[in-house]
C-alpha cells in the first residue's frame, strides 16, 4: 500500500483527507456502482473481487438516544443489543438515515467511519483484528479505502467488541 495515496482528480473525500493527514498507509479502490444493488457493501465486494468479510460497512444507531457508529463486515448484520452494551448503553435502534447523513456529512451507501463531520462514539467488530487490511467506504459510493485495522481503530477512536451477527 502506498502511504497517503490520494484520490485521482480532486482533493478527495473527508475520509481520504483524514487518512492522508494522519500519515497512514492506505490504498483507494474505485469501482462501478450498481444502482440496483440491494446491498452497497456486497456489491462493492463483488465488484472488487474481495471476500465480503474483508469489507466493513458503517452503520449508525441510536444508543440510549445518542448517535453511535457500528462498523461490521458486510457479510453480517449489526447486533443492536451487543452494540448498546459495547457503547455503555441499554437500548439501541437503527438511526434515521437523514440523521445519519447530517451527522456524518456522507450519503447512505457512502458513509465512512473516517472523516465524519461530527466525532461519534464508534465500535468496530472485533473480527477486524484477524485481518491484515480492511476495506471501508472512502466517503462516497464507488470508492473503498483499504487500510490496516489498527489505523482504522486509531483514526476513529473506536473500541473493539463482538457486535456482528453472522
Amino acid at each position: 500500500m502506498a502511504k497517503g495515496k490520494k484520490q485521482q482528480g480532486g482533493t478527495g473525500t473527508p475520509a481520504t483527507v483524514a487518512a492522508s493527514k494522519a500519515g497512514i498507509e492506505f490504498e483507494l479502490h474505485p469501482y462501478e456502482v450498481d444502482p440496483d444493488a440491494e446491498s452497497y457493501g456486497e456489491a462493492a465486494a463483488e465488484a472488487l473481487g474481495i471476500a465480503p468479510d474483508r469489507i466493513f460497512k458503517t452503520l449508525l444507531a441510536e444508543v440510549d438516544g445518542r448517535l453511535t457508529v457500528g462498523v461490521v463486515p458486510v457479510s453480517s448484520t449489526l447486533d443492536l443489543k451487543a452494540l448498546a452494551s459495547a457503547a455503555g448503553g441499554k437500548k439501541a435502534q437503527m438511526a434515521d438515515p437523514h440523521d445519519a447523513e447530517r451527522a456524518t456529512g456522507y450519503v447512505v451507501g457512502g458513509i465512512s467511519p473516517l472523516g465524519q463531520r461530527k466525532r461519534l462514539p464508534t465500535v468496530i467488530d472485533a473480527s477486524v483484528s484477524a485481518l491484515a487490511t480492511v476495506y471501508v467506504s472512502a466517503g462516497r459510493r464507488g470508492l473503498q479505502i483499504e487500510l490496516a485495522p489498527a489505523d482504522l481503530v486509531r483514526l476513529t477512536g473506536a473500541r473493539l467488541a463482538a457486535i456482528a451477527r453472522r
